[in-house]
């Protein structure tokens, strides 16, 4: 009934400016009826006039919590570019007037120029975690940029501090927000759907890094979802496994960690054993040697399976095997871990090498590599700090997506969609495989096997 009504007094207005317009002066170019999939964004675009003229038109639109709705009237302002003819009066210009008039849209614009444009829309600062870690994420592009710029390229970056309590609509409102090619953001769920419509409706390419919930992905052809959800990457450790080891004996160690939630992936692991028909061991870390050896098969590879991806446990699981094969040498044993591990492997290196460790991953980074050391000597020369130590490294990340998707963008343009073999780029830390969703945008299909050999090698295997 509150939707009937407010369309009804919008028909009002409408009609009663329409009425005044003809009696008095042309105050509205036009009054746009709203479709279902209509946005601000999209109409402002339609109409070529920026976002905050649009709302200076139509006042309720600033109200915190606005949304537009489905037949909802919407004033198109005369603007500079569009100025009121004299004694006229449209209430439905033909569609060509926006990109009649002389004036090129913001899409129109990039096209016309050589210069790529990045945006970057994300908590840049200094008050929390998260702040602290996509400033170094954004120092990684600025990083990227500078090599390419020194290769040739022409690029202007814009950035925009959005923290987790902003509301991101008033920056999209910002001068330079509507002519990006590419922006990377944002970091909150909350604020994925309005950047998403806004980056459609300019025909931007969206960029989302990190963790979000949601699928808007599934819906919009301009998103780039670069996280893989916990869920995915089950999946597809488990079918990987299956794949790689197909005569192996798989022993499950529990690790009795009440805190764990690798269940997922250990129920998972063992009903898809089950329906294979293939046999494995269920043992406990507390059991003695003897106990524990009978889990074993002294005939075939031994996979190990922890059920926690904790360090605790995996160094009691490691004392464990140590002294197992002490006692029964000739022993075949692998491990088979998670993605944690990779945070682990300056301690636990040795033994990730004796044990002939595979860890399921969708980033590796290489500290011993040239192009590894030389960023880390670059960003502290830059930012007079070192990286944060974490995994993935957080500038690395930057690094890579620029580098990924402004080569891209600047041998394809727009048509550059980030698919498997559309990129030359080599990364330093995240390989980019991107899948088209069925009715949307990209997801990203990285996965690789981290594998410490026993002749004390570090291999990736992509998959």
């Amino acid at each position: 009934m509150k939707k009937i009504l407010r369309s009804v007094l919008f028909l009002c207005a409408a009609l009663m400016v329409c009425g005044g317009a003809w009696a008095q002066s042309n105050k509205w170019r036009d009054v746009y009826k709203a479709k279902k999939k209509d946005t601000l964004f999209g109409i402002a675009n339609k109409y070529d006039i920026s976002l905050p003229e649009l709302l200076e038109a139509n006042p309720e639109m600033k109200k915190e919590g606005y949304t537009l709705q489905h037949n909802d009237f919407v004033f198109i302002p005369y603007t500079k570019n569009h100025p009121s003819p004299q004694g006229t009066w449209q209430v439905n210009p033909p569609a060509s007037t926006a990109a009649g008039n002389g004036v090129p849209s913001a899409p129109q614009r990039r096209k016309q120029s050589s210069t790529l444009r990045v945006g970057v829309m994300l908590p840049l600062h200094d008050v929390d975690g998260d702040g602290r870690r996509m400033t170094e994420y954004y120092r990684g592009i600025l990083m990227a940029c500078d090599d390419l710029k020194r290769s040739g390229y022409s690029i202007d970056v814009r950035a925009w501090n959005v923290p987790v309590d902003a509301d991101i609509r008033k920056t999209l409102i910002e001068q330079g927000a509507n002519d990006r090619d590419i922006i990377f953001g944002p970091l909150y769920t909350n604020q994925v759907a309005p950047l998403a419509d806004f980056c459609k409706a300019y025909d931007t390419k969206l960029v989302i890094p990190f963790s979000i919930s949601g699928d808007d992905v599934e819906r919009n052809n301009h998103i780039y979802q670069v996280y893989e959800s916990p869920e995915v990457l089950n999946d597809k450790a488990i079918n990987v496994f299956l794949e790689r080891f197909t005569n192996v004996h798989p022993v499950f160690i529990d690790c009795n960690d009440t805190t764990s939630r690798k269940g997922n992936f250990t129920f998972g692991l063992r009903k898809k054993l089950e329906a294979r028909g293939i046999k494995y061991s269920i043992t406990n870390v507390k059991s003695n040697v003897a106990v524990l050896a009978k889990a074993f098969d002294r005939t075939k590879q031994n996979v190990v399976i922890l059920n926690t991806g904790r360090s605790p446990q995996l160094n009691e699981v490691l004392a464990k095997l140590d002294a197992l094969t002490s006692t029964y040498p000739g022993l075949v044993i692998s491990l088979y871990g998670y993605n944690e591990w990779l945070m682990y492997a300056p301690y636990d290196l040795d033994k990730f090498f004796k044990y002939d460790t595979y860890v399921p991953s969708n980033y590796y980074v290489n500290e011993s590599s040239a192009k590894t050391i030389d960023l880390q000597r670059e960003y502290k020369r830059y930012f007079g700090k070192d990286m944060m130590y974490a995994l993935p490294r957080f500038a690395l990340t930057g690094y890579d997506q620029a580098m990924f998707f402004l080569e891209g963008l600047k041998q394809k343009g727009q048509s550059f969609d980030g698919l498997r073999g559309q990129s030359s780029y080599q990364p330093v830390q995240t390989p980019l495989k991107f899948v088209k969703t069925k009715k949307g945008g990209f997801r990203n299909d990285n996965f690789q096997l981290i594998h410490y050999t026993y002749n004390r090698n570090i291999e990736s295997i992509a998959y």
